[in-house]
């Protein structure tokens, strides 16, 4: 995980400035706090839902999240595991994550792409892809009654 271009040092500072970005989006969607959330993403960002929607900017990233975060997260709750981080420039990383969702039909998981990048100081959510992990390791997870995907669902 190492690279040429970030020292050690520097390196694990990013990594918990990162880990702080992804504490507020855990934060932001369980308590359905859209501004919160939309504080983080540059003005340019591209996001793609776990459910596919390809949303280009932030005024339609935040139209997006202000019509379906409010609600969303009414019984259920998400957490966020940083799998690892991939710094392709010191101001720039690529980050991946474990999205675990327990909901009410049991858990459900993501496997978020995140491209971050370090603006005035500031980690900033620049593009994402989200997707549901393959059903076999949806299985492995503790407790997991799910017989569906109650949120990483393809039919939705």
């Amino acid at each position: 995980m190492n690279t040429p271009y970030v020292n050690e040092a520097t390196r694990e500072a990013e990594i918990e400035a990162i880990k702080q970005v992804v504490a507020t989006v855990e934060h932001a969607q369980n308590n359905e706090l859209p501004d919160e959330f939309l504080a983080l993403f540059r003005a340019d960002a591209i996001w793609t839902t776990g459910g596919g929607k390809r949303l280009f900017g932030l005024d339609a990233i935040s139209s997006f999240t202000h019509q379906v975060l409010p609600g969303a997260m009414q019984g259920q709750t998400v957490t966020f595991e940083l799998e690892h981080v991939l710094f392709i420039r010191p101001d720039v990383a690529a980050v991946k994550l474990r999205q675990v969702y327990h909901t009410p039909d049991g858990p459900d998981v993501g496997s978020p792409l995140w491209i971050l990048a370090k603006e005035d100081g500031q980690w900033r959510l620049t593009a994402s892809q989200n997707i549901g992990v393959p059903d076999e390791e949806l299985a492995s997870v503790a407790g997991s009654t799910a017989t569906g995907r109650p949120v990483f669902n393809p039919g939705r």
